[in-house]
């Protein structure tokens, strides 16, 4: 049954942005303080304040339409959304209804099977955020944090070219790490710091109109809304099977149950009642403030993911983990400044350093040593003076603990440096196949994975400091010599 149908999904996400002050007044946006301290008498909405320009909520917006290859609009204005809600102090927000700061647009994200698809844009508008209410806090009444009113955000809108929940997980995903890279957000949906809306129908496979329209709200988490959106399709493929009509409407998630819920229904006309802010003057974006910001982006995840598997040979799995976040990229950017070894240096961000951080809980800022160390530990691998197991067992947990000193120090002074002079691990082969007579006659009759066997007494003779490769070599070719 469900073959059938498509989904058609379009999202709305509110982008809760990291400036220092609220979009229209000087009031904190700090998280976490006290309920209605970060408040004053223009987010309270008190008559006759005058609300003034955050430049950083512009700059911002900016970046993210440059990210997403949107056309900026020179010339915004801004209006007043009307409606009344016990946390909106103001009894309206301000926004932008026909002057949205950025026009169209795209966000590529990369499907299960491994192929891209853009995502287009309609628009990307500044706004401010509402107040907060609490309806579990006391048994009797409902409460209201106005720490948040006036928050800067920005609100991205989706064309309807989503067509599964797997989608709008892995669009939803692609927005958090561009905004994590932009330094605009952190993207803490459970925080409510990155907050999405879904408007979802479903249609027969091939048709062109598109089906009733729904919308769900309150989604704390990109997983959740994944399975509001698989819960939403089923429920209205189930209705349209049973030939019942269903009406345009808002509902909610419930993450216990699994299931959505009515809130409201919704006309089809705009009830908003937008009318152009007249206490804000029209703000101008212009070509050169628009370069300056594009001269100070940092690289985007799709752009470094790329490079790394075209131009640094890279796997594609190796380049999501690198690029999955922002500060493991830098860091491995970095360490690319001191070696050109680049999947040795891949394997040492993904392999000990990440191993080192989740088990201490540790972010990349917290790390004693610097990418040089990796980078010089790294070179010492490739000029065989320790192996990578002794340097990533040994020299590198002594590294974390001892990070004044040098890599090459550390070895020299705890014994580490490995033994590659032919000559005298020769003798140590020689020792070693000495020892088992009888295992050398059965790996000449064809028991060829003996050789461990030999490679691992070679190694406890030289304490692990014997060269691997010349070892092996050199066991192996005295159990192929024949007496």
């Amino acid at each position: 049954m469900l073959d059938k149908y498509e989904a058609v999904i379009g999202l709305e996400i509110h982008i809760q942005l990291l400036t220092k002050s609220k979009a229209y007044s000087s009031d904190s946006t700090e998280f976490g303080v006290m309920p209605n301290t970060n408040v004053s008498v223009i987010s309270l909405g008190h008559p006759g304040t005058l609300p003034m320009v955050n430049k950083k909520h512009i700059e911002y917006a900016v970046k993210l339409g440059l990210a997403c290859k949107s056309d900026i609009r020179e010339v915004n204005r801004y209006a007043r959304k009307n409606y009344f809600y016990a946390d909106l102090p103001k009894g309206y927000q301000i926004t932008q209804d026909d002057t949205p700061i950025c026009n169209g647009g795209k966000v590529t994200v990369t499907l299960e099977d491994g192929t891209e698809k853009d995502i287009n844009l309609t628009r990307i508008h500044m706004e401010e955020d509402a107040g907060k209410s609490m309806h579990d806090q006391d048994p009797f009444d409902s409460l209201i944090d106005l720490n948040r009113a006036g928050v800067p955000l920005l609100e991205l809108v989706t064309e309807p070219d989503i067509r599964s929940s797997d989608e709008a997980f892995r669009f939803l995903s692609e927005v958090r790490r561009l905004v994590r890279y932009l330094d605009i957000c952190d993207g803490n949906m459970e925080e409510g710091s990155m907050r999405c809306d879904a408007n979802i129908s479903v249609r027969l496979k091939g048709a062109k109109e598109f089906g009733t329209k729904v919308e769900v709200k309150n989604m704390n988490s990109i997983r959740n809304v994944q399975r509001a959106i698989e819960h939403e399709i089923e429920r209205q493929i189930e209705l349209v099977e049973k030939g019942e009509e269903f009406g345009q409407e808002t509902r909610s998630f419930d993450a216990v149950r699994g299931t959505t819920f009515t809130l409201r229904s919704k006309e089809m006309a705009n009830d908003y009642r937008y009318f152009p802010e007249p206490d804000l003057q029209p703000v101008i974006v212009n070509q050169v403030f628009i370069d300056t910001i594009k001269a100070g982006m940092p690289a985007l995840p799709r752009e470094l993911f790329h490079r790394y598997v075209n131009e640094y040979g890279l796997s594609e799995y190796d380049a999501g983990v690198l690029t999955e976040s922002k500060p493991i990229a830098l860091y491995f950017e970095e360490l690319l400044q001191y070696t050109n070894n680049y999947k040795a240096a891949a394997n040492w961000i993904m392999g000990p350093v990440k191993s080192y951080l989740n088990e201490n809980a540790l972010h990349v800022d917290d790390l004693s040593f610097k990418p040089e160390q990796i980078a010089q530990i790294i070179s010492m691998v490739d000029e065989g003076k320790v192996s990578f197991s002794v340097a990533s067992q040994k020299l590198f947990p002594i590294l974390v603990e001892i990070p004044e000193k040098s890599p090459s120090q550390i070895a020299e002074e705890n014994n580490l440096i490995q033994v590659s002079d032919s000559s005298e691990i020769e003798s140590l082969v020689e020792q070693a196949i000495a020892k088992f007579p009888d295992k050398v006659a059965e790996y000449r009759s064809g028991k060829k994975g003996l050789v461990g066997l030999f490679m691992g007494e070679v190694m406890r003779l030289s304490r692990g400091k014997a060269d691997p490769k010349v070892a092996n070599q050199l066991v192996v070719k005295y159990l192929e010599k024949q007496d």
